[in-house]
């Protein structure tokens, strides 16, 4: 038994609070998460023009938000703010990289197509195969207000693009194969 288990009187395992706490953080982050078809997706946000109090708590709360619902990125239209600011992660306890007015310089011609879920399409569960370039270059202001450039490679490459096709009004549906596109449109018809 470990520390997220506890055995009841009959000997079936329950969740702990631990558990039922985590489950309950995920649930509220995800309300919190707009959801397609939402208008907003669609809208490509506007530059941010300076990186002030405003942006450093915007920063905060989606770190919070991405962080409580075990995603691996999210970009400030997610949440309803047509700002161009993202954030991300590529380990559960990794440390969390903000890109602001992100521009991509450099792309691999080498891609690869791979399952992709989205906070915004069923809170992550619908997963659509998604054709992404292998490497990419980014420049970018971070939460400082520092220039930065970050060279990514396989799954922060990954991310960082997802993340910047939110920030243009663009979903994983809008990138997947016509037939993907046509069965994940429906699923998200019906489930939805």
């Amino acid at each position: 038994m470990d520390d997220h288990e506890i055995a009841d009187a009959d000997g079936q395992v329950e969740a702990t609070s631990n558990e039922e706490e985590r489950r309950a953080h995920h649930a509220a982050a995800l309300m919190l998460v707009r959801q397609y078809p939402d208008p907003v997706l669609r809208i490509a946000a506007d530059r941010v023009e300076e990186v002030d109090g405003d942006v450093k708590r915007l920063v905060e709360r989606m770190s919070d938000v991405m962080r409580q619902a075990h995603g691996v990125g999210l970009a400030a239209p997610q949440l309803g703010i047509l700002r161009r600011i993202l954030v991300y992660r590529v380990a559960a306890d990794g440390e969390i990289r903000v890109l602001i007015n992100p521009e991509l310089r450099e792309r691999s011609e080498e891609t690869e197509s791979d399952a992709e879920g989205c906070l915004s399409l069923l809170g992550g569960d619908l997963q659509v195969p998604v054709e992404r370039h292998l490497r990419v270059v980014v420049a970018a202001v971070d939460a400082d207000g520092s220039e930065i450039e970050v060279d990514a490679e396989g799954l922060e490459a990954r991310v960082i693009q997802h993340e910047i096709d939110h920030l243009d009004g663009v979903l994983i549906v809008d990138r997947a194969a016509k037939d993907d596109r046509k069965t994940a449109l429906r699923d998200l018809r019906l489930r939805a």
